[in-house]
């Protein structure tokens, strides 16, 4: 039975690595991105107490959050200046498209609500619905915080790479107003005790 079960999570870590490697072949950016913070979401879930399986849950969340971009012409994606507002709006449906694709997959776990909020903030700000506080999943919450901090430190055709410490300064700022405070506090001790993004 052991040896099923652990046959069975291969299967899906490699079916997992699959899907979320469709979108190298469209934009190596967000390819990266995903996996660093799946990688940086579960080191945060873990840091809070997270059970292995919850956290295992936010390292898949973390790989496929993105994936709704597939959905986005490339221009747009890979514009080297600032959107438009139309061009803004097209890229905040990201979330929604990408939630409503993994709704065809049985996950153990609510993959498709996590990646559908991961744009929500704390304070009602975030999209698509502006959902606020309580609302907003646990996990969402600690993916948010992952993704900002890698989207900050990694370079875009319209900005360069902010420095580590201006990323984790901006979510000390938002805890508790944008982002929760204890996965701020669990990502700043993750850091701490020498988490590194791959190349």
């Amino acid at each position: 039975l052991r040896q099923s079960t652990e046959k069975l999570e291969k299967i899906l870590d490699d079916t997992v690595r699959l899907i979320a490697g469709t979108m190298r072949i469209r934009d190596v950016y967000t390819a990266d991105h995903q996996e660093n913070v799946a990688r940086l979401a579960m080191a945060i879930a873990l840091e809070m107490g997270a059970s292995d399986d919850s956290a295992r849950g936010l390292w898949v969340a973390g790989m496929v959050h993105d994936i709704g971009k597939l959905h986005i012409p490339g221009e747009i994606l890979n514009k080297p200046t600032s959107l438009s507002a139309l061009e803004y709006n097209i890229v905040k449906r990201h979330a929604e498209v990408g939630s409503k694709t993994l709704q065809e997959v049985s996950f153990p776990w609510p993959i498709a609500k996590i990646v559908s909020q991961h744009h929500e903030r704390l304070d009602g700000s975030g999209y698509p619905c502006g959902l606020a506080g309580e609302e907003i999943m646990e996990e969402t919450r600690i993916l948010s915080v992952a993704d900002v901090v890698e989207a900050m430190c990694s370079h875009r055709p319209y900005r360069g790479a902010h420095s580590l410490d201006t990323a984790l300064e901006t979510i000390k700022s938002g805890a508790g107003t944008l982002f929760d405070k204890k996965a701020v506090d669990s990502c700043l001790k993750v850091f701490e005790k020498g988490f590194l993004f791959l190349k």
